[in-house]
């Protein structure tokens, strides 16, 4: 039986993996992107996004345009 933090870490990845197909059919399309940097929003021009591999990886490897934002980047209300 997977406990909780098994559990945590399953949708984590699952949600990492919508993500990064999501950027990936913005890219192939020509679309730009809205991403979270640096306590900011970004719009990002297609050439900009990157390659899915990039975002499919451990937080603390994600390229600086998606990351999780820390604890001392800004509130965002």
């Amino acid at each position: 039986m997977m406990d909780d933090r098994q559990h945590e870490q399953q949708a984590l990845e699952a949600l990492r993996k919508a993500v990064a197909n999501a950027l990936e059919r913005k890219r192939r399309l020509g679309q730009y992107a809205v991403i979270w940097r640096d306590g900011r929003t970004v719009r990002l021009a297609p050439e900009e996004i990157g390659i899915p591999e990039e975002y499919v990886t451990d937080a603390s490897n994600l390229p600086a345009s998606v990351r999780e934002p820390d604890s001392d980047d800004e509130d965002p209300k």
